[in-house]
């Protein structure tokens, strides 16, 4: 089966290239599309006692997580359609982009790793609510 619109799920680390890739693979023969969707952590997780700098903490780590995604889609040496960074749960982020986009392919790393294993919990949601395939990728642990 071949696929005309690839969502692959990133987080800022070096496993993304690796996903990323795998995407290529897949999207070149068929000159498919990739469009990118990661989570901008909230800085209220990491620490309640700094209120008066949460603002700041947010406009940082948005500013970073756009920095990764340019970065990864200029190193993936093929078109990227779409970059999405999306706040809360990002099962809800990525079935509403899969409607709005016509993605019929989304790609998740599965590993023990906060961002991956939270997206492998979100890949059997995207799997139940909706008809779009999901390629879950093994990554290699720490």
């Amino acid at each position: 089966m071949s696929y005309a619109h690839i969502l692959v799920a990133v987080a800022a680390t070096p496993e993304s290239q690796q996903l990323l890739a795998k995407a290529v693979s897949i999207a070149r023969p068929v000159n498919a599309r990739i469009s990118l969707i990661t989570l901008v952590s909230d800085p209220e997780m990491y620490n309640q006692f700094a209120a008066p700098m949460l603002e700041d903490l947010r406009e940082v780590m948005q500013e970073e997580t756009q920095d990764f995604i340019d970065k990864l889609s200029k190193e993936a040496e093929y078109p990227i359609e779409h970059t999405f960074i999306t706040y809360g749960a990002l099962n809800e982020h990525i079935l509403d982009v899969c409607r709005k986009y016509a993605i019929d392919l989304v790609i998740y790393g599965n590993h023990n790793q906060s961002f991956f294993s939270r997206a492998s919990c979100s890949a059997k949601s995207v799997v139940g609510a909706s008809q779009v395939d999901v390629l879950l990728v093994p990554l290699a642990g720490d």
